[in-house]
């Protein structure tokens, strides 16, 4: 049974596991990026004004993965539809396109990122002690970004065509070799955030080079064909239609960073900037394995969507939606046990006012995380059966229409506790409008289903 066969046959709860058990692991280890990154600047000549340099780069780099995952999200979405209606071909013409935007997009944010990065630094809230910090690591990631986006967003593909586990490889290659080069620029030549930016975009070299030798290898059935990347305009609208859902939740989140960014630093100062950067590397670390399981899940819905066999659908997703839930509520129970422990990994001589605003946002931002998991697949699920708007409109209900307006209200009242509240208070609201459109979809996949086995019945 090849990869195809099995998504359409094989039995759900194995599929599950074989799909998302690597891309959990693969997540886990993308969200090490981070993680890695602001333990050794944390602990290195750098410190903690590090840590709010890469803080204050986070925005710049949330908008070049929301373009990546547009390119990259859509596209696999698309050809996972495509191989469950056996069009193999269409298929290679898709991840043709999708290159071909990964280069234009690549080149057009290293060149005008580089060319406004001072104001935009200044703008997203860098005071003048972070400047030199932001500064300096972000110049080294633009220059590396054509490498991001040929790792991370090629390897949606190799996910998409049922190699999940070469998938992961791609990740853990990546995330060993950053952590290997920041622990030699950091600690062996004594540099701080950029040594730590150096070893990103080395490790994101090898991992570029990696993916793109399996497409041109025989371990891929799907090829990168030169023929197939001359621009296709009905193709590049159907990737950035359905990539448009996930691509709008990243810039949506960048927004709310830097929202964020600039009301911490007026309620809260770099303390602010510090804490609620160890903060978000661990809702990273914590979110990851269930964005792990949603992409697991992705192409075992969209293949069984385009086959027409609902009831897989709906099963593949109720299944998703459960690990996924128990993955939040284990996160959920290891920062309320131990939130001093996890802060300390980020620096062993953390002053005491630092450690304790970061414990305390620790266990407010996250209130609301046992209920994450099944907003995110549910939310993501309208993406994998090519409806978008669906999965927009739940993606930026928690952003735009919740998160800012409770960032920006909130303190007025409350200060700087306030800004933490405003996150578990979008998160409720959020899961609760998910839920009301969720059942109605469900309802109207239960529909399908039926008709199916009737027009199967009346068939001679």
């Amino acid at each position: 049974m090849n990869h195809a066969q099995q998504l359409g046959e094989a039995k759900i709860s194995s599929l599950l596991i074989k799909f998302s058990v690597p891309a959990v692991i693969g997540m886990l280890v993308m969200a090490s990026y981070n993680v890695v990154d602001r333990i050794f600047v944390g602990n290195s000549i750098s410190g903690s004004l590090g840590i709010a340099g890469i803080t204050i780069c986070f925005p710049i780099m949330l908008i070049t993965m929301a373009l990546i995952i547009l390119v990259g999200i859509g596209a696999n979405a698309l050809v996972s539809i495509r191989l469950g209606e056996g069009n193999k071909n269409e298929a290679e013409h898709i991840i043709g396109n999708a290159m071909f935007l990964f280069i234009v997009i690549s080149l057009s944010i290293t060149v005008l990122g580089l060319a406004f990065l001072d104001p935009m630094l200044q703008l997203l809230g860098a005071s003048e002690n972070v400047l030199p910090y932001a500064k300096e690591y972000m110049q080294i990631i633009l220059l590396g970004t054509i490498f991001q986006s040929t790792s991370f967003g090629l390897n949606n593909f190799i996910r998409g065509e049922g190699n999940p586990k070469m998938a992961m490889y791609t990740m853990l290659l990546s995330a060993v070799l950053n952590a290997v080069f920041c622990a030699v620029f950091i600690f062996g030549f004594g540099m701080g955030v950029g040594g730590s930016a150096i070893a990103t975009v080395l490790a994101q070299v090898c991992s570029s080079l990696w993916v793109l030798s399996y497409f041109f290898s025989n371990k891929s059935s799907l090829k990168i064909r030169l023929k197939n990347m001359a621009p296709n305009k009905a193709i590049i609208t159907k990737i950035i239609t359905l990539g448009s859902a996930p691509f709008l939740m990243q810039l949506a989140a960048s927004l709310v960073t830097v929202i964020l960014n600039i009301s911490l630093m007026k309620y809260g100062g770099d303390i602010a900037i510090s804490g609620i950067g160890i903060v978000t590397s661990i809702q990273t670390l914590i979110l990851m394995p269930v964005i792990g399981i949603n992409q697991g899940s992705q192409p075992i819905i969209g293949f069984n969507y385009g086959a027409k066999k609902y009831d897989r659908v709906k099963e593949a997703f109720k299944l998703a939606i459960l690990a996924s839930t128990v993955l939040a509520i284990i996160g959920f129970i290891f920062v309320e046990i131990f939130p001093v422990q996890i802060v300390e990994l980020f620096g062993k001589n953390i002053n005491k006012e630092l450690m304790d605003f970061t414990v305390y946002a620790l266990r407010v931002f996250f209130m609301m995380l046992p209920i994450i998991g099944f907003q995110i697949v549910s939310a993501n699920y309208f993406t994998a059966v090519g409806k978008p708007k669906q999965s927009a409109f739940l993606n930026l209900s928690r952003q735009l229409i919740i998160l800012i307006p409770a960032i920006l209200i909130l303190p007025l009242f409350f200060g700087i506790h306030g800004i933490l509240f405003s996150a578990p208070v979008a998160d409720f609201v959020a899961s609760i409008i998910t839920g009301v459109l969720i059942y109605k979809e469900l309802k109207q996949l239960d529909d399908k289903h039926e008709e199916r086995l009737s027009a199967q019945d009346i068939a001679p």
